[in-house]
């Protein structure tokens, strides 16, 4: 896992490519990023499936509810099939326009 923080955004990569050990390294660490917009970039992860980005539910809602954007970066899935409780982009750009979108949104009170 390689955390790297840039202004109000932590992004964690993923390293081994194990997407249950990632979700629950991260869960076990909450407590240091959970005042931060957080990018979890799984995109190396050799095999990924929508049912593992689905274990991220209980994060990503924990995380919209303290008021802070949560996006994972994958590659290879099928985004039309992704659940609108979570956030899923190809790049590491395109989470940051998504968590720039929802402070904006934030801001202006939605």
């Amino acid at each position: 896992m390689k955390v790297d923080k840039k202004g109000h955004t932590t992004i964690i990569k993923d390293t081994k490519g194990d997407i249950q050990l990632f979700l629950e390294n991260i869960t076990n660490e909450y407590h240091n990023f959970k005042s931060d917009n957080l990018i979890l970039d799984v995109s190396h992860a050799t095999t990924i499936s929508l049912a593992n980005l689905v274990s991220f539910k209980d994060l990503a809602k924990k995380h919209k509810k303290a008021k802070k954007s949560l996006v994972i970066v994958a590659e290879n899935i099928n985004f039309n099939d992704v659940p609108d409780y979570l956030h899923i982009v190809p790049s590491v750009l395109e989470a940051h326009d998504i968590i720039e979108m929802e402070e904006i949104e934030r801001d202006l009170g939605f």
